[in-house]
């Protein structure tokens, strides 16, 4: 936890208190702070702030704002991807918040397993979302939605996401294409592991995707996406 992240209708003053468990138990059990030393905090999608602690207490931490500080820019990446086993992700999530993407698309494929849908972690995303942001040092959470029908998202809403001349990169493991340079902003596409069925990668070439690999290994989607988003230039 490398910034404490109130809630969003906090009110701002020079003194804060927190009370949130699980934030007081960090404070005083891992990061050992004492009175005098320094935290960051910020208010979930608001400013961030460099603090002094002035009071610990058992179950609160008071502290007095000293300064506000640049929050960390989002990368201008919509990361659109099949939805993944539910026990990887939680990781994915974390790990694509903490790399600063700024939009979420959870999708729909053939070789997505429709029980997938269902999983009681999919109402934990914001969860998620918080763990990033805390890593990252950030307070701006990605928007993130949900696409059940995988046609009439590419061939209607994917268009939309171009209009401002994004490019779209598809993964795909079998592609002949090998990804060259890639640009910031643009839109990432990342397929269930064993990669998007035929029919699939068609319609995305059809409605002006690029199909491209990453080169002669086959990765799983929570190696690909760190690897993808490092090679994007920017």
């Amino acid at each position: 936890m490398n910034i404490v992240l109130l809630p969003k209708n906090t009110q701002i003053k020079s003194t804060l208190t927190i009370n949130e468990p699980r934030q007081v138990q960090h404070i005083q059990n891992h990061l050992k702070l004492h009175v005098g030393d320094t935290l960051k905090i910020g208010i979930r999608d608001g400013q961030r702030y460099l603090t002094r602690v002035i009071a610990l207490h058992k179950d609160t931490v008071d502290v007095c704002i000293l300064t506000a500080q640049t929050i960390p820019e989002k990368r201008k990446i919509t990361l659109i991807l099949a939805l993944p086993r539910p026990k990887v992700l939680r990781r994915i999530i974390v790990d694509a918040v903490t790399l600063g993407v700024e939009h979420i698309i959870l999708l729909h494929s053939y070789r997505v397993d429709k029980s997938y849908w269902q999983s009681p972690l999919l109402t934990q995303i914001d969860d998620y979302i918080t763990l990033g942001l805390e890593q990252a040092g950030d307070t701006v959470a990605p928007q993130v939605q949900l696409y059940r029908r995988f046609k009439p998202f590419v061939e209607d809403i994917l268009p939309e996401l171009m209009c401002d001349d994004r490019a779209v990169y598809v993964a795909h493991p079998y592609a002949e294409q090998t990804h060259q340079q890639m640009n910031e902003p643009c839109c990432l596409v990342i397929g269930p592991e064993g990669g998007f069925i035929e029919y699939e990668i068609e319609l995305f070439k059809k409605n002006g995707c690029q199909i491209m690999s990453l080169g002669n290994r086959i990765l799983r989607t929570e190696t690909a996406i760190p690897y993808i988003l490092g090679a994007l230039s920017i």
